[in-house]
């Protein structure tokens, strides 16, 4: 296992996040990403913006005004990325098989209490 396997795009926790929420569904309204995720207006938008970038999501805005809202999709890029993500993270917190140095036992009773005239 390689830290190199994780995409520096998605190690941040917010915009893990994100992806995670994005791609459990077919869209996702901006509003109710930042409400779920607990985040400012402009701290996710920043967060969108890196990875929108990246070409891992879409937006696109409907309505007007008062009703305009930002829709949200994965596109198939950012779909490969977060699952390559999420399998090497897995491989980070999977137990691997490192060899251990158990004491063998001793041919020497261990309790050596006993007296030489008992």
């Amino acid at each position: 296992m390689s830290l190199d396997e994780l995409d520096p795009i998605l190690t941040p926790p917010k915009r893990l996040a994100c992806m995670g929420v994005i791609a459990a569904g077919r869209k996702v309204e901006f509003a109710a990403l930042r409400d779920l995720l607990d985040l400012s207006d402009s701290d996710l938008s920043k967060q969108l913006k890196v990875l929108a970038d990246s070409g891992y999501i879409e937006s696109h805005r409907t309505g007007k005004a008062a009703t305009r809202r930002t829709w949200l999709s994965i596109t198939k890029a950012g779909r490969r990325a977060l699952a390559t993500h999420a399998e090497a993270l897995q491989k980070l917190v999977d137990p691997v098989a490192v060899p251990t140095h158990e004491a063998k036992p001793s041919s020497t009773p261990t309790n050596s209490r006993t007296s030489p005239t008992e």
